[in-house]
C-alpha cells in the first residue's frame, strides 16, 4: 500500500509540473497542433480565417470528433487597421486619414481595441480546443497559457520579453505585441501581433489614444509606447513553432468558410460620405 501511496504522488507531482509547464493534457493523451503559414489575397480573407479555423475546431466537437488546433503565421501585404468585436471604430480610429491613404478598416470576431498592421508585423493565431484544455475556461488562465508560451517561444531571441497588463508582450516598458481573443462553447481563438520592422510612426497617424489603457503605458502617445522587436520574421517563427510544439505543415484550410464568412460578415468598414 505505501509504494502505491508513494507512485500515486509521483505521478500526481509530474501531472501538476506538466500543466504548470503548457503541457497538453485530455482524456485520450496529448494532442498534436497543426501549422499553418498563410497569407490570403486579402484582408478579408485573413480576417475571416482566423474565425473559420475556430469554427472549424467548434464543428467538429460539436459533432464529436476531436477538434484541430492549429498555430497559424500570417503577414499582410499592405497596411490595414483592425478593430474589436465591440470597438466605436470613430472613438479609437482616424478614419480620414486611412481614407485618405486607402488603409482599410476591418473588424474582427474578437474583442479588445484598434490596432495597424502590415508589413513588418507578424500576426499569429492559435485554435485551442477545451476537450484539450479544460483549464482554459478560465479567461486569466487562457491569457497565461498562451502569453508564457508566446514567450517560451521568443525569449531564446531577446531575453528580457515580458508579459504587461491584461495581453500584451513587452520589452521594458515598451510594447511589441498586443493580443485578444474570441471564445466559443468548445474551443478558442487568441491571435495577436508581433511587431518587428513595422514603421511605428503609421500606429499614431492611423489610432487615436485609446479608450482602455494598461496601468503601466501611463497615459503615454503610441510613438513613445510601442516598438519593433530586433529579430526577424523567420527567426520568430521558427521559436514560435518550437514553443507549440506543432506537428506538421497542414496542407489544408477551409476555404468555403472563409469565402461564406466574407460575404456574411461585415468585416470591412465603408467610410459613409
Amino acid at each position: 500500500m505505501g509504494v502505491k501511496r508513494e507512485r500515486f504522488g509521483a505521478n500526481l507531482g509530474r501531472f501538476w509540473r506538466d500543466f504548470s509547464d503548457g503541457s497538453r493534457h485530455s482524456a485520450g493523451g496529448t494532442s498534436c497542433m497543426d501549422y499553418l503559414d498563410l497569407t490570403l489575397s486579402t484582408p478579408e480573407e485573413n480576417i475571416a480565417l482566423d474565425e473559420a479555423l475556430l469554427d472549424e475546431a467548434e464543428t467538429a466537437a460539436d459533432n464529436g470528433s476531436q477538434p484541430r488546433e492549429c498555430l497559424r503565421l500570417w503577414e499582410p501585404t499592405a497596411p490595414l487597421v483592425v478593430v474589436g468585436r465591440n470597438s466605436k471604430i470613430d472613438a479609437e480610429v482616424n478614419v480620414a486619414f486611412c481614407d485618405e491613404q486607402g488603409i482599410p478598416v476591418l473588424r474582427r470576431a474578437s474583442g479588445g481595441c484598434a490596432i495597424v498592421t502590415g508589413p513588418g508585423c507578424l500576426m499569429y493565431a492559435v485554435v485551442l480546443a477545451y476537450e484539450q484544455r479544460p483549464e482554459l475556461r478560465q479567461l486569466d488562465e487562457a491569457h497565461r497559457f498562451v502569453l508564457d508560451t508566446l514567450l517560451k517561444g521568443l525569449r531564446p531571441l531577446v531575453a528580457n520579453v515580458d508579459r504587461q497588463g491584461t495581453c500584451d508582450l513587452v520589452v521594458g516598458p515598451h510594447k511589441f505585441s498586443g493580443n485578444s481573443l474570441r471564445c466559443r462553447r468548445n474551443a478558442l481563438v487568441y491571435h495577436g501581433t508581433l511587431l518587428y520592422d513595422f514603421p511605428l510612426e503609421l500606429v499614431s497617424k492611423c489610432l487615436k489614444q485609446p479608450p482602455r489603457e494598461p496601468e503601466y503605458r501611463a497615459g503615454r502617445e503610441h510613438a513613445s509606447f510601442v516598438m519593433n522587436l530586433p529579430v526577424s520574421a523567420e527567426a520568430m517563427k521558427d521559436g514560435l513553432r518550437t514553443a507549440w510544439q506543432v506537428e506538421g505543415v497542414r496542407a489544408d484550410w477551409p476555404e468555403a468558410k472563409v469565402r461564406e464568412f466574407v460575404i456574411k460578415r461585415e468585416y470591412l468598414f465603408q467610410v459613409k460620405d
